[in-house]
């Protein structure tokens, strides 16, 4: 298959160019293409950034203090996607530190949507009614610098009993649908996840699995003809998947994408706002519409949580809202997804829209559309409804 048409359909590879493979064009392809040679030789410290990046002072400053904080991980493959000598490349800023996630703001927490509270046993979260969230691993192929659960990743406090969390979902017949994320799943060995898979499976009352997971942006090695035949034998799955800008979707990337649909694994996008990142209406949109090529549904906008030292990446709620705005109308409706914040301390995700309801009353809804054009709808009357003519009453029908 040509890397730069992959699934064959000649539409829009131009737009997924193949990753460079900067500092390591010596290595052959049959250790470049295998995902645990990419992990092995992912970049950890500042003394491997320097060897193949310009930083900055601010970044030298932060990769030092990564090493009592969130942990520093870069894929070979994720560094081609990086600008070497510009510390403002928004897929650099994901990844490497700098020293203004030192500085925290009072409202910022550790566990800032409260997942702590609401895990019964450890590793498994149940906030909603019918769902769970499992944290599968610790681990990921890479860290991003705004993570939710920098608390735990990388090594960091993280326990998972799969044996409590397992009876916990056996006893709790309410739950139907199992969400693993963690860390990143994908990164477990086919025979640890399989495994997971088929416990999960075996338990009548859970309906259906969805996996969020980075793999496919960080690390598209790793989805292989082998791990896409273990996640078709637990149909239906679901899968999300992280990505935020129009630059991590590559050649390789959307290969990777392919195959997991290809398997018959719906897959959905969800993105993090982020200031320097996906702040601006044309660069969503361009991401949104790399994302249909790729077979991936645009799911979910989050606002950035309060993690410490997020400051730098937050941007105003109202910049997201005018995305969206932006999106609505102006191109496909698959391709808009919904903005959302999860609510600080614990109260799970809030929709977020733009106000297009001007009035509305008992008897009607003024609104507006993207244009800004009014229009009213009537609402229904019960008065205004004539009574069922006896020939078309079933119970007249029944009794002659």
């Amino acid at each position: 298959m040509n890397s730069d048409d992959p699934g064959g359909t000649g539409r829009g590879s131009a737009r997924f160019p193949t990753t460079p493979r900067k500092g390591w064009a010596s290595v052959p392809s049959s250790e470049w293409d295998d995902w645990r040679w990419q992990l092995r030789n992912r970049l950890f410290s500042l003394a491997g950034l320097e060897q193949h990046l310009s930083l900055s002072l601010s970044e030298r400053r932060g990769a030092a203090a990564a090493l009592h904080r969130l942990k520093i991980g870069i894929t070979p493959y994720f560094l081609g996607l990086i600008d070497r000598h510009r510390p403002s490349c928004p897929i650099r800023r994901q990844v490497l530190p700098s020293l203004e996630e030192t500085f925290c703001d009072p409202d910022e927490r550790d566990d800032p949507i409260n997942e702590e509270a609401e895990s019964p046993v450890p590793g498994l979260v149940h906030r909603y009614p019918d769902r769970v969230l499992l944290l599968a691993t610790d681990r990921c192929a890479g860290y991003c610098r705004y993570c939710t659960r920098s608390r735990m990743v990388g090594g960091r406090n993280f326990h998972l009993h799969l044996k409590d969390a397992l009876a916990y979902l056996k006893k709790h017949t309410e739950v139907r649908d199992v969400l693993l994320s963690g860390g990143d799943p994908l990164l477990l060995s086919d025979e640890k996840l399989g495994h997971l898979l088929s416990s999960i499976r075996a338990i009548s009352h859970v309906e259906f699995v969805r996996i969020g997971t980075r793999m496919p942006v960080f690390l598209p090695q790793r989805i292989t003809p082998a791990l896409c035949a273990i996640l078709r034998r637990h149909h239906p799955l679901w899968m999300s998947i992280h990505v935020n800008h129009p630059g991590e979707l590559s050649a390789e990337a959307r290969q990777a994408l392919e195959q997991l649909s290809d398997a018959g694994i719906p897959l959905g996008s969800q993105s993090v706002l982020l200031t320097g990142v996906n702040d601006d209406l044309e660069t969503m949109k361009t991401l949104v519409h790399k994302l249909l090529l790729c077979r991936v549904r645009p799911y979910y906008l989050y606002q950035c949580d309060l993690i410490r030292g997020s400051r730098h990446f937050r941007a105003p709620i109202g910049k997201g809202l005018e995305i969206i705005e932006g999106l609505r109308g102006f191109t496909s409706g698959y391709a808009v997804p919904q903005l959302v914040i999860d609510a600080p301390g614990g109260g799970g995700k809030v929709p977020i829209n733009p106000d297009y309801v001007i009035y509305r009353d008992a008897e009607r809804v003024v609104f507006r559309n993207y244009k800004g054009k009014i229009f009213e709808y009537p609402e229904p009357s019960a008065a205004a409804i004539p009574p069922t003519p006896p020939s078309l009453n079933p119970e007249y029908a029944l009794q002659n």
